[in-house]
């Protein structure tokens, strides 16, 4: 199974792909979209949706996960969070795709043991768990570990027939 994740954000955008064969996980790869800050807020959006889209084209992943918001202090951050995930969310669509949502404590959870894990014990985790030579930068770390999330939940889906096949 080929999974893309998703750690969206207006500015930076992680994403990564994760193909599990059995119990081992590998990357498959990684990277972010950016937009400029002086960029107008749907060209960023469209960039985001863009951006997916040729990932979704060039990786063929069979499923996507995406992080939910997490809204702390500021509505006007969470507002615009919430535009980025929705442009993933309907490139996701767009694509074919079933899209799966997790929240950052399950995220955490899954790839730590600890929903309160912080961003560099995230990155050395994903780094552990995919094998990979070095850390990945911390918005793609972060899609890299929403997809292993999905992945670990696949059996637990299956079992409930939630959405899994």
């Amino acid at each position: 199974m080929r999974v893309l994740g998703i750690d969206p954000g207006i500015a930076v955008t992680g994403w990564g792909v994760v193909e599990s064969s059995g119990n081992k996980y590998r990357a498959v790869a990684h990277g972010c979209i950016r937009t400029a800050r002086e960029t107008t807020l749907p060209m960023r959006l469209g960039a985001i949706f863009s951006g997916i889209n040729l990932v979704i084209a060039e990786y063929q992943p069979q499923r996507v996960a995406v992080e939910e918001i997490f809204v702390a202090q500021n509505p006007a951050s969470a507002l615009k969070l919430g535009h980025a995930r929705g442009a993933a969310i309907v490139a996701a669509n767009h694509g074919g795709l079933e899209v799966y949502e997790y929240s950052a404590l399950q995220v955490k959870k899954a790839v730590v043991g600890y929903g309160r894990a912080e961003k560099h014990q995230v990155q050395e985790m994903v780094k552990m768990l995919l094998a990979m030579p070095k850390q990945a930068p911390a918005d793609a770390a972060d899609a890299l570990a929403v997809a292993i999330c999905h992945l670990n939940q696949i059996p637990l889906l299956r079992l409930t027939g939630l959405r899994a096949s």
